[in-house]
């Protein structure tokens, strides 16, 4: 029986054997900036801080991450914590970036300073400050049962919490939103239906008028008619979980990372794919492959910024990376005559930046960022 895709998309991805709730999760399907490089986690760590900053270094500062997979992101911001931050609650780099591993005892290389425990922190005031890693609490939003072996300091939910303080981070999440799929005929835009075993398409009924205005505002209408059977997919559901995201912060930071497009370049055919086993499949939605389509980021990011009240930044991720410091710049050819071994660690890293900075693969992905009560930063700003 044909149904709508949104529907489909629901029971594929989150039902009962669904492909992002049974199994050992997505990583082993496709690969996202979390698992190409630890540089990826790092630029993050640095977000978070200017961010904690912002704040005024709250009691609690909070990282949520929605659509966590099986916690493979908190997993990788939990173990830098506990090697970068130092006594001031920062963390305790020098030289390029931070980023790339620096030869043993170069002036580069990261300084331990404090037990990640540490409530030595001392501000010029006189009072005691806990370190970052004193104050961060970690959440994974998943629909997944938690995983055995996650470390007992990330807490595992299936909602995302109220009254956030911090950070949100949504890497690779509204991709899997499920949405509807239009098909524009002789007599306007109506919904495609799905078979959920084969992946079949048939046409259904008109859209709804809320779809149509949505379609009317951020989906540009066919121009010729040689464009009949173009194809539409309606981010109006993306729209509204990124404002859901968005109102459980108090004050922070709503970080979104995704394949994207802007209004004014919209896949003429949509973008709705599958993935199985690291290979592009067909989009069958019967649970067993990853079923996603690319987001609509400046309808995303417009809906946020209603909700926020406050301004938003949306840049591509090689360059919010570099912001943030991750240049992927090769280490000095000197450094491979006085230390051959770090000079061959560093150049690694420095490949691995390279792959997450490409802008034909994760380096094109689009970053959202909407500051909820807190000022755009030097790495949010444009």
């Amino acid at each position: 029986m044909s149904i709508l895709w949104r529907d489909a998309m629901s029971r594929a991805l989150y039902g009962p054997g669904g492909f992002f709730v049974a199994g050992t999760g997505p990583a082993d399907h496709f690969r996202t900036s979390v698992h190409a490089s630890p540089a990826f986690a790092a630029a993050l760590l640095r977000l978070i801080t200017e961010v904690d900053a912002a704040l005024g270094h709250p009691s609690r500062l909070d990282v949520v991450d929605v659509g966590a997979g099986r916690g493979e992101l908190l997993r990788a911001l939990l173990a830098s914590v506990r090697v970068a931050v130092g006594v001031s609650g920062e963390p305790a780099r020098s030289g390029r970036s931070g980023l790339i591993p620096p030869r043993a005892g170069s002036p580069e290389t990261l300084t331990p300073t404090a037990p990640v425990r540490s409530l030595r922190d001392e501000p010029s005031s006189g009072t005691v400050r806990p370190s970052l890693a004193a104050r961060v609490r970690f959440t994974a939003v998943e629909y997944a049962h938690r995983p055995e072996n996650l470390p007992e300091e990330i807490t595992w939910t299936s909602e995302i919490p109220a009254e956030i303080t911090g950070v949100l981070l949504a890497t690779e999440w509204l991709d899997n939103v499920p949405l509807d799929v239009a098909v524009h005929t002789e007599d306007g835009w109506r919904y495609l239906l799905v078979d959920p075993e084969s992946g079949v398409e048939t046409i259904g009924e008109p859209i709804s008028s809320d779809d149509l205005d949505w379609l009317t505002t951020w989906w540009p209408s066919p121009e010729t008619t040689h464009s009949n059977h173009r194809r539409a997919e309606i981010g109006r559901s993306r729209d509204e979980a990124w404002a859901h995201a968005v109102g459980k912060i108090s004050r922070g930071l709503a970080v979104a990372v995704d394949y994207g497009h802007l209004r004014e370049a919209r896949p003429a055919d949509g973008t709705l794919t599958g993935y199985r086993g690291g290979r592009q499949v067909p989009p069958v939605p019967d649970g067993s492959s990853d079923v996603t389509a690319h987001v609509a980021m400046d309808s995303v990011a417009s809906a946020g910024a209603a909700v926020a009240r406050c301004a938003y930044s949306l840049v591509l991720q090689r360059e919010a990376l570099r912001a943030l410091g991750a240049d992927g710049g090769r280490p000095p050819l000197s450094l491979a005559g006085t230390d051959p071994a770090g000079y061959v660690r560093a150049l690694a890293a420095a490949s691995a930046v390279a792959e997450l900075t490409d802008p034909a693969g994760l380096g094109g992905h689009l970053w959202l960022r909407q500051p909820v009560g807190i000022p755009l930063g030097p790495a949010v700003a444009r």
